[in-house]
């Protein structure tokens, strides 16, 4: 006989709201870092096939290494271990990115690994943290759960570019990325309180069973591929992936307003800053309207991404600024409701595998997405934009045929 779960000492709103508080530090860190990627890296010299490639690559490792880390934490337990240790890694790499001018030729190189081991972080925590908010979610409604959380943390990537971008004004790109130590600390804080508060947020989800005994496990192969996942799960994680895969990075955009001029170097920021806030305002509404009327309101981000290119890559600031809201709300959408939808597709005992397949297969087309978005810009902006709208017909038709099964 199972022992009885113990009482959680704090509700599942307020779970919801403190796990929301650490992505809120954690995104000051690493989006305050990721607005500045694109003229970053241009700093030290790269191309903007150089640029495509390392921010499209960082999101490849962030969502194809949770192929492995997914199946890890359920294998294991330790999802809040994962969770710290990938936060971990956020914090410290982010502000290490001040030496990098500092060490001469192998700058360029020094950046890139910061940046690719930031995005390993993304990739050990992300299946643990989604696994536990699911679990806490599932006692306020998932696409409420997972819209505040990502709610909270856009403030947070909010907030962070515009201390970037004040401390850039005022001084230089790396010190705009040593000040984000202060953030990142705060995260790690509030992070560790609560696992010591909350060390198992499954007591919230009465429907979640019992974890598999070791000799029912799978292989570890079959974990990674996601064997035992539903078909339906398949389809519709290639479909978003698809999304994913063509939504160009936030390092072309803040390239693109680089080297074309058409804002400072220190106003990249704040644009990025103005995408999170778009972000946020998305997450609320369609988490809102995912729990009301289901998964057809996912129709919406292919449409989106299909927009971007055109919009986000123009001549025009004013253009580009249209560009970058319909890119956070497309962004917005993809990072809170499509991963509610992930939890009501597979067993709760199978998320964090479930989310690592999930991301690995976004991450396949990420980092195709990202080289192939950087190529073309080099090259022929219509190109890039038509191949976008092919990409999103075919996510909307294989959507479609998704949802209706």
């Amino acid at each position: 006989m199972s022992p009885t779960p113990a009482r959680p000492r704090l509700g599942a709103w307020q779970v919801v709201w403190w796990f929301g508080f650490v992505s809120l530090a954690a995104d000051m860190v690493y989006e305050g870092a990721r607005s500045m990627y694109g003229p970053l890296l241009a700093a030290l010299g790269a191309s903007g096939l150089v640029v495509g490639l390392v921010t499209g690559a960082g999101e490849a490792v962030a969502l194809v290494l949770r192929l492995v880390f997914g199946p890890v934490a359920d294998r294991t337990g330790r999802y809040w271990s994962l969770t710290i240790v990938g936060y971990g890694l956020t914090a410290v790499c982010v502000p290490l990115l001040w030496f990098a001018p500092r060490i001469g030729a192998a700058g360029l190189a020094f950046a890139i690994v910061m940046i690719l081991l930031e995005r390993l972080g993304k990739a050990v925590r992300s299946p643990s943290k989604s696994a536990l908010l699911a679990h806490v979610a599932g006692a306020v409604g998932r696409g409420r759960g997972f819209g505040v959380h990502k709610a909270l943390d856009q403030i947070g990537a909010f907030a962070g570019p515009l201390v970037v971008a004040a401390v850039v004004a005022g001084a230089s790109i790396w010190a705009g990325m040593a000040v984000l130590a202060i953030p990142g600390a705060i995260a790690m804080l509030l992070l560790i309180v609560l696992c010591l508060r909350v060390p198992d947020p499954s007591v919230y989800d009465p429907s979640a069973p019992a974890p598999a005994a070791p000799g029912e496990r799978r292989g570890w192969w079959s974990d990674v591929v996601g064997a035992d996942l539903p078909p339906v799960f398949f389809r519709y994680a290639f479909a978003c992936a698809l999304t994913t895969g063509a939504l160009v990075t936030f390092g072309i955009i803040g390239y693109h307003l680089t080297v074309d001029g058409l804002v400072p170097v220190a106003a990249v920021p704040l644009v990025y800053a103005g995408a999170m806030a778009v972000e946020a305002v998305a997450a609320l509404v369609v988490g809102s309207l995912y729990d009301r009327t289901g998964a057809r309101i996912l129709f919406v981000v292919p449409v989106l991404v299909a927009l971007v290119p055109a919009l986000a890559l123009g001549g025009s600031f004013a253009l580009v600024l249209v560009g970058v809201a319909v890119w956070g709300f497309a962004h917005g959408v993809q990072d809170s409701t499509i991963k509610a939808a992930v939890a009501d597709l597979v067993p709760a005992q199978r998320r964090a595998t479930a989310y690592g397949v999930f991301a690995g297969i976004q991450g396949v087309l990420a980092i195709a997405g990202g080289a192939g978005a950087g190529w073309l810009y080099d090259r022929s902006l219509p190109a890039l934009v038509v191949a976008v709208v092919i990409s999103q017909l075919l996510a909307l038709a294989l959507l479609a045929t998704t949802l209706k099964r």
